[in-house]
């Protein structure tokens, strides 16, 4: 797996947070693609942490910051429990098909500064926050995806 740069570009607040977010979606679904099934499933540190989950963990938390919390829709949330039916090109696809959707809802909002609708008993946030949140999140759990692939088959790079 070749290494990639994040991309470096100008433009609104907005776009470049979605450009960055982007990427790191991407390396996520990168750092899996290609890993057999059983090594998808193999928790290999001490948290229990798999390849799998990973994909379904990400997938669960942008519907839920995006769609429930921000957008105020009532969805049904995506379950992050590997299963036995689960297999890594279904998680996937899954999650690649989840961004239309939830890149809508963003797309859809008037402004960054526009504020959760549903964030419970914790503070409130805006959609700012959320994405930054969501951009760290999931550079978060690439790493993670990174090196639970070396660990596994020696594979590096975004």
């Amino acid at each position: 797996m070749s290494d990639r740069k994040p991309p470096r570009l100008e433009g609104s607040e907005r776009e470049v947070l979605h450009e960055l977010w982007q990427f790191q979606r991407e390396s996520l679904v990168r750092k899996i693609a290609g890993v057999s099934e059983a090594a998808a499933r193999q928790a290999i540190v001490d948290s229990g942490t798999s390849l799998l989950w990973l994909l379904k963990h990400m997938e669960r938390a942008e519907a839920l910051w995006i769609l429930r919390r921000f957008g105020g829709l009532d969805v049904e949330l995506p379950d992050d429990t590997v299963t036995p039916a689960d297999s890594v090109a279904q998680a996937c696809a899954s999650y690649q098909a989840s961004w239309s959707r939830i890149d809508s809802v963003i797309d859809d909002a008037r402004s960054l500064d526009e504020s959760c609708q549903d964030v419970g008993n914790e503070s409130p946030v805006n959609l700012r926050w959320v994405l930054m949140h969501l951009l760290e999140e999931t550079a978060r759990h690439a790493g993670h995806a990174d090196i639970l692939r070396e660990l596994i088959d020696g594979q590096t790079g975004r």
